[in-house]
């Protein structure tokens, strides 16, 4: 059992080459922000990106050209509420009580009444979402980002962020719901971390294609774009970083709304 989860950890998130911490308000020093692990990450960036260029870009070309923008944004939708426990867990372990309870209300509304999370009727109500993942957790525990690595098939991340990146993925209500059968477990399993790499990887096609195609170098751009996207936010300990903003630049799925509404409005 323990294997299959791994996999499907790895099936989940080689889909997203380009997404690794979601929801990460997180501590970037001047150490980490070195890449020291140059030649390797360079080696491994090239082979992710054939993957991406044979194997995941035709996908998610397929799935924008047979769907509609709306269905894009009810099936980000349902997937960003399947996030909401793993939100509510953070919040708590960071002790915003508040927002806590609010992202659990925001999952049994949505997941009720949004039908089945593809409508966000408690945003309409005045109570929207709360991201918080792990990687934001231990940031606040004064967990150090490390340098800067590219994972086989993962993609950009940090020591730090990949561990929250398998942390996370255990709080999908998905699996827990179908634990019990494995059968129905495993294409249940299987079918979202498809889903959910593919539409993520469409919702950031067009970014993906301006950088690429504005950058000299695409592999320091995407650093770049990584590490911008963390952001700071510093420990509990940390008043220094605690005062700064936080970067809010997220390639996660449920995100897309915004930047498809950004574009409609160019």
């Amino acid at each position: 059992m323990q294997k299959k989860v791994l996999f499907v950890v790895l099936l989940s998130f080689m889909m997203v080459t380009t997404t690794s911490c979601t929801t990460s308000r997180s501590v970037t020093d001047e150490h980490d922000q070195t890449d020291t692990l140059e030649a390797y990450n360079r080696a491994m960036f090239k082979f992710n990106y054939e993957f991406d260029k044979y194997i995941l870009k035709p996908l998610a070309e397929g799935y924008r050209d047979i769907t509609t923008p709306y269905i894009r944004r009810r099936v980000n939708t349902a997937l960003a509420n399947l996030k909401e426990p793993l939100y509510a867990t953070n919040n708590l372990l960071q002790g915003e009580f508040k927002d806590s309870g609010i992202s659990l209300f925001r999952f049994a509304v949505n997941s009720t009444l949004g039908l089945a999370g593809m409508y966000d009727v408690a945003e309409g109500w005045g109570f929207p979402r709360k991201q918080a993942g792990f990687d934001s957790t231990l940031a606040k525990w004064c967990v150090k980002d490390g340098p800067y690595l590219i994972l086989p098939i993962f993609g950009p991340s940090t020591p730090r962020a990949a561990v929250s990146l398998a942390l996370d993925s255990a709080f999908n209500p998905l699996y827990w719901a179908t634990y019990n059968d494995a059968n129905v477990h495993d294409k249940v399993t299987y079918s979202y971390a498809v889903v959910s790499g593919v539409a993520t990887r469409e919702s950031v096609m067009d970014i993906w294609n301006d950088l690429e195609r504005n950058s000299v170098d695409f592999y320091a751009a995407m650093r770049s774009a990584y590490l911008q996207n963390r952001g700071q936010s510093g420990c509990y300990n940390d008043t220094e970083s605690n005062a700064q903003a936080a970067y809010d630049f997220d390639f996660g799925v449920e995100d897309e709304d915004e930047i498809y509404n950004e574009m409609e409005n160019q």
